[in-house]
């Protein structure tokens, strides 16, 4: 399976404080790879360098040619008293009104073209975010914690519809999430991130994992995983960090 994206040896350090430190993956194109962690693990800022957003101090991110990203940030920031419909939100990617109901009608709620976005429940609001990143037709679609704000039943819902469009789309997903048991079933690679990769893997693999444990304890149960088709992964065993930072 060809690799979509190839990141080694980031390092990042703001304010004098190691960020990231020497964190290395691939993610292997049409796979989804999530990355979990703590607060202040450095999820959101590997992401901002993904994206060309931050420069790191040391490393490289490295694809065989330029892609497609979509992206979702983790909220949409709209004054309430702002007088804007869904439709007009999307047109700021695409004016395309057709394209516009054609993307909502992938996220499920085509009906919502027109309505206000100081109307929009959470959930609704993350499924707007996700239709305005499928616009670009992305071959690499990066969700910041897509299911901010969205109760539980929300939450399952919401990684079954990322799943099918990894199925229909083939673009790979790069997830980041603190919802540990319900991402587990939506994923095929996770990485286990604290400043430094703890451990990477399959979600099995992952969770058996004692870096994974000490970081977020036995309590956390796992969704049992699925697939109805093969990957070819080569990360079935978790490969945990040997060093620890303080």
């Amino acid at each position: 399976m060809s690799t979509l994206l190839d990141v080694r040896n980031l390092c990042l350090s703001l304010g004098g404080r190691s960020i990231l430190d020497n964190v290395s993956f691939t993610l292997p194109a049409g796979q989804i790879l999530t990355l979990i962690g703590p607060n202040g693990a450095g999820k959101t800022s590997l992401i901002r360098v993904i994206l060309g957003l931050q420069r790191p101090d040391s490393g490289s991110v490295a694809s065989p040619r330029p892609l497609r990203i979509g992206y979702m940030p983790q909220k949409l920031h709209i004054d309430a008293t702002l007088p804007l419909t869904v439709g007009g939100f999307l047109a700021l990617a695409d004016r395309d009104r057709g394209r516009c109901r054609d993307a909502l009608a992938r996220v499920e709620i085509p009906r919502l073209l027109d309505q206000p976005v100081s109307a929009l429940s959470g959930g609704e609001t993350q499924r707007v975010l996700l239709a305005r990143a499928l616009l670009r037709k992305p071959e690499l679609l990066v969700l910041d914690e897509p299911v901010q704000g969205v109760d539980v039943n929300g939450q399952e819902a919401l990684y079954r519809l990322i799943t099918r469009i990894r199925a229909e789309t083939g673009c790979a997903i790069l997830m980041v999430s603190h919802d540990l048991h319900l991402v587990m079933a939506a994923t095929d690679q996770v990485i286990c991130l604290n400043r430094h990769v703890c451990c990477h893997g399959t979600p099995e693999a992952v969770s058996a994992s004692a870096a994974y444990t000490e970081l977020f304890g036995a309590r956390t149960a796992l969704y049992t995983h699925h697939h109805d088709h093969e990957h070819g992964l080569h990360g079935d065993v978790a490969r945990c960090a040997d060093h620890r930072h303080d």
